[in-house]
């Protein structure tokens, strides 16, 4: 058996929390959560632990001026909204957690109102309330948020019927206190609103930002930009690009006698040291099926030197092979095609996108692939032609390709040196003189 270990990056974030936060907001998570539900998880944790915390100040300050009713209020929902916390970190129930949630900040507020004396006396505290629609909004959705903003306005409308009742049997606050708390409630409100929405945004646009890395990772930039912006069919017609096939040579019964996970393994290794190269030779990988892999040059955005960042390519395409096959004691050989010349290319496919190319192009470079000797790469003759100048070919003389008769082709042997492409030019220019 073959040791093979597949490398991958570590998943990317653009905004991390420190370390006992992001353990506090992953209490309630488990495996199977998509990333959205892990984000309104953690959201409404951390805004139940926050708002909790502050209710302190309404518990101590109340016992102190011994409104013990007023001051029992606010420590029964810390009680209450610590169980709940708990009772999420042991269960994952998120819909009992966000509703019991919900309920306690949209009432208590109200009760712990109309306990002191209507608006003035206990510094409008109803306006914590509005923490509760905010927070529908953000864990149930825009649609079922709209009865909790409503109950929200018809206790709001029931405080303001009952003011006057209340106010007169209100107890004595300091005016001190009563102005103090008008601060706290307001800044607290803000800040825990804010506080939330930075929270919620930030992490919205990490999950952005990683949706748009594995959309790049399946179209290319400006495809996709086009895909986001335009309706319709995405489609173009290129004139001149160069196209390149290769396959690993005897990799099915290879297949065979490994296990399945090793398999998917070597491919996923030999297919990341090629996207490394494809990525530094700026050229655009199409697409891979089973063991076969295909890019090209000169699409999206048209480039006068195609057919050289393929050959290059190709150059060190075996090289990166034979490191790998040293690696994981395997035989790994490829072969690998090449054409220049028009192709179509486009967006296919509904519920999965796929850039794909299309043409006599396509269809010749895969056949130069499909009769190339192992362990070589050919060529067509017009891409022989566009570099010849720069590279060393072999002539292989007349091939009968299947679908397209009797071609003549070229093995692509390697780079000419400079001296020796000079000295070719002078000998040119000698002879035309």
């Amino acid at each position: 058996m073959v040791a093979v270990v597949s490398q991958r990056g570590p998943r990317w974030s653009t905004w991390r929390l420190p370390g006992w936060v992001a353990g506090l907001a992953g209490i309630g998570t488990v495996p199977s959560d998509s990333e959205e539900l892990r984000v309104r998880k953690a959201v409404l944790t951390l805004s139940s632990t926050l708002m909790a915390s502050l209710a302190s100040v309404w518990v101590l300050t109340y016992a102190v001026l011994g409104l013990w009713l007023s001051a029992v209020i606010p420590l029964a929902y810390q009680l209450a909204s610590a169980a709940s916390i708990l009772t999420f970190a042991r269960t994952r129930r998120y819909l009992l957690f966000r509703r019991s949630q919900l309920w306690m900040s949209l009432l208590l507020p109200f009760v712990l109102q109309w306990s002191l004396g209507g608006f003035k006396n206990s510094s409008a505290v109803c306006l914590w309330a509005v923490t509760s629609p905010l927070g529908a909004l953000l864990f149930v959705g825009a649609r079922q948020a709209w009865p909790w903003f409503g109950a929200f306005v018809g206790l709001v409308a029931v405080s303001g019927a009952l003011d006057p009742v209340l106010a007169g049997g209100a107890p004595h606050i300091p005016s001190g206190v009563v102005v103090s708390f008008f601060v706290l409630t307001i800044v607290g409100v803000a800040a825990t609103a804010y506080t939330l929405l930075q929270y919620f945004v930030r992490a919205r646009e990490a999950e952005q930002a990683r949706s748009e890395r594995l959309l790049l990772n399946v179209l290319p930039e400006p495809v996709a930009a086009r895909l986001k912006n335009e309706d319709g069919i995405i489609a173009d017609t290129y004139d001149d690009v160069t196209v390149l096939f290769a396959d690993i040579v005897g990799f099915t019964p290879l297949a065979e006698r490994l296990p399945a996970r090793e398999v998917v393994a070597v491919l996923d290794l030999v297919f990341g040291r090629w996207d490394e190269l494809a990525a530094r030779c700026g050229v655009e990988k199409i697409k891979t099926i089973g063991d076969a892999y295909m890019v090209a040059s000169g699409i999206p955005l048209p480039r006068d030197d195609h057919a050289e960042a393929i050959a290059e390519m190709a150059l060190a395409m075996r090289p990166e092979l034979d490191s790998l096959a040293a690696e994981t004691r395997l035989k790994l050989e490829v072969r690998i095609g090449i054409d220049t010349g028009p192709v179509v290319a486009g967006v296919i496919g509904r519920a999965k996108f796929i850039y794909d190319l299309w043409g006599d192009t396509v269809n010749t470079a895969s056949r130069m692939e499909a009769h190339a000797p192992s362990g070589t790469i050919q060529v067509t003759e017009r891409a022989f032609e566009r570099l010849r100048q720069r590279y060393e070919f072999r002539h292989r003389g007349t091939v009968d390709v299947k679908g397209k008769g009797p071609m003549t082709t070229y093995l692509l042997v390697g780079r000419r040196d400079a001296q020796d492409t000079r000295s070719k030019m002078r000998s040119h220019h000698v002879d035309q003189r």
